[in-house]
This record gives structure tokens, sequence and C-alpha cells, in this order.
């Protein structure tokens, strides 16, 4: 046992206080670390203050992110506005949190919500004369190996794209910025000059003060109850000291976010889940740590540490957290817990490895405070499906300080404008559904995320826990088999097949930034597709069917979706439903299976969103119906130029393009099933169809596909084999390359989009505005040159991509195409502003007469950009079928 546990044990009276955060309601500076800021209201206790009987806005929860939200919404000019707190403003976890606002975060967004927070904090004590304790301080992410220090390579070019200032540096350095620091074991390391740390009690304090003084009333004191609602619409709000009218709700109550959905009249689905978290305060040291030394993260070690009133304050993200509240039982105010100071051991060993004068530093106190978290590490945030005039934000997964200043504005904006100014899909609510709100699978999956806020992610790691919640009919078939799952909303995924012989453990575990142990194995499958036959299992994906008894349905599909759906029936129509702005709300393919019935396919993330985004625009009459079939059919893909003669072989029905047209769609017999809707397409490029079987028929048609496509080298293949053909083609896919900023435009679907008629659809009236200025970015594949694919690192996504020697665009995703035996990138490349800083219109000559370079973790590669595929060089490399060796492609 290291000497500081055992002083602090045998010494407790002297080394630890007895209470670390006094119940005065003011700060302490010479106790403690911080506590709540005093009352907002005249005589220092809101509770006298009236209940309103209305309001525009009710917010729940006075920490720092409902503070943020009430601040941000009164800046953008909203009046009428209640924050409510249950006990004593930011008495809850903003309390107890520990003040560091980095902006090293794992995605896009939540780095900009991060360096928007900096700046509001930086700021707010000159706007409200309350003092923060903004420290710029920067901090150091350590690297103890090399993967983790292409990690932080990797974010340090993403963090450049984004203009903020960041340096990859050498241990020597890292210690002339921190003396403490044992260098002995590190490779390397991020400095990031512009981190900083506050007092959050403080910051909250600060917006309140702020938002109080645009007329928002803070009442403390005041516990909400549960929300009504009315037709889908929030209508009130009951407290324990009455009800409060109002047309807007947000869900700020933190650790207690999910129970107070559950406590309302209609249920709101808010997965998040608390665990414990643990930091060390101590003493003074003897050489007292100046204010602006860099804060440590060291995740190698899984813990962090910055400095604290001349001493150091420590926490970290243990390997085995420990959950809380399973119950739901309420609090208050959330206390200072039980120490554990054996569950601290191992983050209190890590930081004396890496600070090791710190073994004759004086232990203030071990803190034990409360930390809720979500089932992919990402915050909660927008519109709740189903209830207009709902919204939340919450599980903030122990970065509550670091994104509230920019998650409270864009919350803001999506209250005020109907959308955020950035893409927030990734923290959009909408991608969890009711499946995510079980009890014991949040449980679960939270002691497997926390530890993982540390852990090295290479790209493609799989969560391990909450699994097999969705499944195909045919999952254990397809196990048997040598599949290798990954999950999508809650559904299991083949991501390739494990050859007979081969070493499955490896494979599950192979991690790396390098050419994967998979590459051979997709590569076979991507090789049967082009010149045999497989078959992929893609019943995840979304499934609607839209019907009416007159022409209602195709009137609000024509209203939501920019292609024309007035075909005739039996025909597919690939189509985005566009928003006001002209871009991607959902990218699907739509059947029109009868006069008034359509069949409606979209990406598996989608089913929560797109569902509420029709749902939003549906007219409330009785004769139109939404139904959600996801369950009711496995779709099986068959790609191949053989997909044809098993499916004649099977149905009696010939399968050619003369009798099956492409994007045509029939009800037929597969085998002995009837009633199986056949697609001629694949959503890959690649000659074949995607068969939708009631589930019932599932097992049989898939034994069929198998047994007769023997004779054709039929074999299954995986979604990484599905990535690498769509990408070649130049396909892009929601969520990945498409979001609900751009619009068919700026990615060459300018032909799905019917401008020759005279519909009003959404997002008309931008993309005419667009046509006519002109489009300022565009989609574009990226074929990387002098890029050795035994050696180099790989590109995975969000690569930033430079023309001519200036920063362009980044990629949004990447596969190594099989055909040309390289990489290819898609992406976004925007020219350079004019001389008055306007943005300039981009055309074909510019994108053609560019020298690109795609800048992998630092290290720039050379790449062609194209407008379009290179079909040419598929089609010579395409072998004819008659000259097929099957034997051999039975035999792989």
């Amino acid at each position: 046992m290291c000497s500081c546990v055992r002083s602090s044990r045998a010494l407790s009276p002297v080394l630890r206080p007895a209470r670390l955060l006094p119940q005065t309601g003011y700060r302490l500076a010479s106790r403690g670390l911080w506590t709540s800021p005093p009352s907002l209201a005249v005589g220092g206790d809101s509770t006298l203050l009236p209940l309103p009987s209305q309001a525009r806005v009710v917010i729940c929860g006075g920490g720092i992110v409902g503070s943020s939200v009430a601040f941000h919404l009164a800046k953008l000019g909203w009046t009428d506005i209640v924050l409510l707190e249950q006990g004593r403003l930011g008495a809850g976890t903003t309390r107890l949190c520990a003040g560091i606002v980095s902006v090293a975060k794992p995605i896009s967004i939540e780095c900009q919500m991060a360096n928007y927070s900096n700046g509001l904090y930086k700021g707010l004590e000159e706007e409200t004369g309350v003092k923060t304790g903004y420290v710029k301080t920067g901090s150091l992410c350590l690297a103890q190996n090399q993967d983790r220090f292409l990690s932080l390579k990797r974010l340090a070019s993403r963090l450049k794209v984004m203009g903020i200032s960041c340096n990859v540096i050498k241990p020597k350095e890292v210690a002339k910025l921190h003396p403490h620091v044992n260098i002995h074991d590190l490779v390397g390391a991020l400095h990031l000059p512009g981190d900083a740390v506050v007092s959050p009690p403080d910051v909250n304090h600060a917006l309140a003060v702020a938002a109080a003084a645009h007329g928002v009333q803070i009442l403390e004191r005041t516990t909400v109850q549960q929300v009504l609602v009315e037709k889908g619409q929030v209508t009130a709000v009951e407290t324990d000291r009455g009800s409060i009218e109002c047309e807007f709700f947000v869900n700020c109550a933190g650790q207690w976010a999910y129970e107070l959905g559950q406590a309302s009249e209609m249920k709101v689905s808010i997965p998040l889940h608390g665990c414990e978290q643990f930091y060390l305060l101590t003493k003074p040291l003897q050489d007292p740590l100046p204010p602006d030394t860099p804060v440590l993260m060291d995740m190698d070690g899984r813990i962090y540490a910055r400095p604290w009133q001349g001493g150091v304050l420590s926490g970290g993200f243990e390997k085995n957290p420990k959950p809380i509240f399973t119950e739901g039982r309420n609090q208050l105010e959330i206390q200072n817990m039980q120490e554990d100071w054996d569950h601290f051991e191992p983050m209190l060993s890590a930081l004396l490895r890496r600070m090791p004068s710190l073994q004759s530093a004086e232990i203030h106190q071990l803190v034990n405070c409360p930390e809720s978290f979500t089932p992919d590490m990402r915050c909660l945030m927008g519109e709740t499906p189903g209830i207009s005039g709902y919204f939340v934000l919450a599980g903030m997964n122990s970065s509550g300080l670091a994104f509230a200043g920019g998650a409270g504005k864009y919350l803001a904006e999506w209250m005020t404008y109907g959308y955020p100014t950035a893409n927030v899909w990734p923290l959009d609510i909408k991608r969890f559904g009711n499946l995510q709100s079980s009890r014991t699978f949040l449980r679960h999956r939270v002691m497997e995320v926390m530890p993982l806020l540390y852990e090295l992610k290479v790209p493609r790691w799989d969560f391990q826990t909450g699994r097999q919640l969705r499944t195909s009919p045919l999952y254990d078939r397809l196990d048997t088999q040598g599949a290798r799952w990954m999950e999508k909303h809650g559904f299991e995924r083949t991501k390739y097949f494990v050859p007979h012989g081969k070493d499955l453990l490896s494979l599950d575990q192979s991690k790396t930034f390098y050419k994967p142990d998979w590459f051979d194995i997709v590569g076979s499958e991507v090789k049967c597709c082009k010149e045999a036959v497989c078959v992929i299992d893609m019943s995840s994906f979304t499934k609607f069917e839209l019907s009416s008894t007159n022409d209602q349905a195709l009137d609000l599909l024509q209203h939501l979706c920019a292609n024309d759906l007035d075909v005739p029936v039996g025909h597919i129509v690939h189509t985005g439903m566009l928003n006001e702005r002209g871009g991607y709300e959902n990218d699907c393919s739509v059947v029109r299976v009868s006069k008034n019935s359509f069949f409606i396919v979209s990406p598996t993330d989608q089913q929560v969103h797109c569902w509420a985004w029709i749902k939003k625009h549906m007219p409330n009459d009785p004769h139109l119906h939404l139904e959600d079939v996801s369950w009711k059919y496995t779709a099986l893909n068959l790609i191949g130029p053989r997909a044809m003669d098993v499916l004649t072989e099977l149905s009696y029905v010939s399968m050619t393009p003369d009798h099956f047209p492409s994007m045509f769609c029939k009800e037929m017999s597969v085998g002995y099933a009837n009633g199986i809707r056949v697609m001629s397409m694949t959503h890959t490029g690649e000659p074949g169809f995607m068969l939708y079987v009631p589930i019932e028929y599932a097992l049989h048609v898939y034994n069929e596909l198998m047994s007769v496509g023997q004779k054709y080298g039929i074999r299954n293949a995986g979604y990484y084999a599905l990535r690498s053909l769509r990408i070649e083609k130049f396909f892009a896919f929601w969520g990945q390359d498409l979001d609900a900023f751009t619009t068919p435009l700026e990615c060459g679907r300018e032909f799905r989009v019917k401008f020759d008629t005279d519909t009003d659809f959404l997002g008309r009236a931008a993309l005419l505005q667009q046509r006519h200025d002109g489009v300022f970015r565009r989609f574009v594949m990226l074929i990387l040159e002098d890029h050795d694919t035994e050696l180099d690192l790989w590109p995975w996504w969000g690569e930033p991509v430079y023309r001519n020697d200036q920063l362009a665009g980044t990629t949004t995703s990447s596969a190594y195409s099989y055909t040309l035996e390289r990489h290819i990138c898609l992406g976004f490349v925007s020219p350079p502003p004019s001389p008055e800083g306007l943005p300039t219109p981009i055309t074909p000559d510019f994108i053609n007469r560019g020298d690109y370079e795609v800048d992998i973790a630092g290290q720039r590669y050379p790449a062609k950009a194209k407008l379009y595929p290179f079909s040419s060089l598929f089609t010579q490399q395409k072998r004819r079928k008659d000259d097929m060796e099957l034997s051999n492609l039975q035999g792989k």
C-alpha cells in the first residue's frame, strides 16, 4: 500500500476534514472544494417567490446544464422563462464536478461544444461581475504507447480543422510544461494550450445571474412531479407547489432525468444511469502547485489531475465502476457519498506513478459523487419523439461542465429556430428508442461505458454489453456459420464471416489503426459479390408502411420527399426527406406497392427519428395510417451477377432485366413461401435483389437460397463487404455522409429532385435558391495514391482534406476498394472564401484541377478527387460469368 493511503487511514482525524462541503450557501475558499452560490431571490430564499400560473417554457434542473439553457434562451430573446430547482441552485452534480474544460473529445460536435463553453466561461466574469475561477491552464494528453499516440495525432488533425490550437509534443517537452510528471514510460503527448479550469458552481451562478438579468424566473425548493401532455403537446408542469401552464418543457434534471421522464403522464424514454465517481483532493504541496499548471489526462493510466489550491485534484475512470440509484430513489440535493479507498486505490497508484512527488502529499479528502452515463457515451439532446415541446438535455458522461455552454446554445437554437446551427445527430435523443430504457440494460451498459471513456478505441470497435437485444430470425443459423457481430440501434448485424479453420478469438480481439486481420476475409466476400452471388442479412433496416383510403398517403409523401413519388405501382424511388433548409432528415427507398400504399425503407438508426419526422408532418386524418413494420420482415440482400439465376430457379419466373427492370418491386413466391417483396436493387450499385420476407418464412427462404445457390458459388457476406462495395460506387449513406445540413445539390443528387413539377415539397425554396446562388461545397470521391495498405495508417473517417496545400474539407467515410486495390475516401471539399471573406461557389473545374492530400494522423497522402465513380475500371475488371471457376469459389 502506498504511503499516502497508509497515512490517510492511520491519521484520518488529522488529514480528513469533518466536512468538505459546508452547509452555508457561500463559497469558503479556505475550506473544502466549492459550494453552492447564494440564492438569486430577494431575501436569499426563492421559495418566498410565488409560483407563476403560466410560462412559455419551464426548465427543470438548476445545475450548470439547465442554467445554460435558460441563459441562451434569454440571449435569443425568449421571455417568460421559469427555471425550477428541487434543491438549491447548482447543489447537485455541478457542485461536485472536477472543473476541467477540455476540448479533447472523441467526436467533432463534442469538441465544438467544449470549445464554445471555454470561450463562454472565459467572458462570463466580465459580463456578470461574478468570479468564476477561470484559469487558462492548458492540458496534456499523455500517451504510454504508440496506438494511444496515433489516436492523439488523429485528434490533433481534427482539432486543427476546427481552428483549435494544439501541438503533438515529445516527452521532454511534457517535462518542461509540467515538472512533476514522470515521463520515463511516455512516447509523446498532445498539448492543448487553450484548455482551462473553473469553479463549476460559480460558473453556474454566473449563468443564472445573467439569465435572471434577462428576466428568467429562478425558483429553488420546487420539485417537478410530472409533465402534462394533451394531443401530443406539452400543456403544463405539475410541481409540489402547484401547476404551471407552458408550451415548452426542458428536462435538465441530470441524475433524475430518467425518473422524471418515466413519471410524466406520457412516459418519455431518457436512457441514462448513474455511477459513483471518485476524485482525490490533496492539501497544498510543500512547493505549492501554481494555479496555471497544465491539466494532466493520462488515459492509459485511467486518470486525470489538475491543480487545486496549491495541491492536486485527481480522479479517473476505473475498470470496475459502481452503478447507483438502481431503485429510482430520489434526493433533494446530491450529497457526497461514502468514501471507498479500496475501490480508488488503482487510480491512486496510477497517480503516484505519474507524479511521484505526491508520495509525501497530505490527503484532504476522497470525494465520491454520482454521475450519469448514456448507452453510447454521448449526451442526450433534443425534442423527444411523440411529444411536441418536450426537450431534453442530460446524460453528460462526466463532461457536463465542458459541454454545458455549447449544448445549452445548440438546444436554445433548436427550440428557437426548429434546428441547431450544427449537426448534432450524434447527440440527438432520437437515436435511441424505448428498447434502450430497460433498467437492466442501462445498468449493465454503463458499467462498460464508464471505463471506455479513457479506453483506447480503434476504428470499428463494438460494445460488449446489452447485446442480442434485437436479432434476425436467422441469427443462430448465421452464428454457427462463423458470423462476427456488431450492433446498430440494438440490432445485431454481421460484420463478416470467419471461414472454417480461422482463429476466431484473435479476430475478435484484433485492434489496430493499420490493416485489420479481417482484410482478406472481407476481400473474399467482395470478390464473391462481384463474380458470383452473396447473401447479406439486412433485417435491421427500418421499414414503414404508409397507407390511406384515397390520395392522402401520396400527398404526404409528395410533401415530405424531394423525388417524385407519383409513379406506377411497383416502382421504387430513391429519395431524401428534406427539411426547410434542403438538408437530409432521412434518405430512403420508397416502393409504391398499391395505388394508396407505400413501403418505406430507411437506415437502421432512423427508426425513431424518421417515425417522428413523418408523424410531425402527418395530418390528423383517420384515413391515413403509418405503421412500423420493421419487425415483420427479414431483409435479405442477394448481390452478384448470379443472383438472377438463383431467384429464377427458386421462383420459376424470369428475373432478367427485360422481365424485371431495375428499381422495380414484385410480390412473388420464393421456394414454398409466398408474398415475398422482391426488389431489383442492392444498395451497392452491384446487380442483385433485395428480398423482404415475412419473418415466418425467413429460415425457409434463406435455406432455399443457400441450397440452390451452391452451384452458383453462393456464400454469406457481411456489412464490411457492403461498405466497401457502396463506397467504391460513390454511394452516400445517411448518418455518415449525409445529414441535416447536406443538400442533394451538394452531393450530386439534383437528378433526384422534382424541380420540373409544381409540387411544393419541404426544402424546395431553399434548393431553388441554392441552385441560383451556387453550391459552396461538394461531395467528392478521393482515391489515395502512394499509400501502402500493408504498412501505412488506414483512413477511417474525419480526416482533413487539403487542396493545393490549403485545408479544403474532411472525409466522412472510407473503405478499401478491392477492385481498385486502393483506399477510397468520401467527403466534402469547399473552395477558399473570396478576398472579401464571402463563400465561393464550387465548380467541377475547381475539383478536377486541384492537387489533393488526405491527412491521416498528421501524415499527408496524395489523392485524386473525382465527382463520379470509376465505372470504366469496374467494367474492365469484371470477369464473364461463363469463365468463372465455380469450384474454386465454393472452396473459399
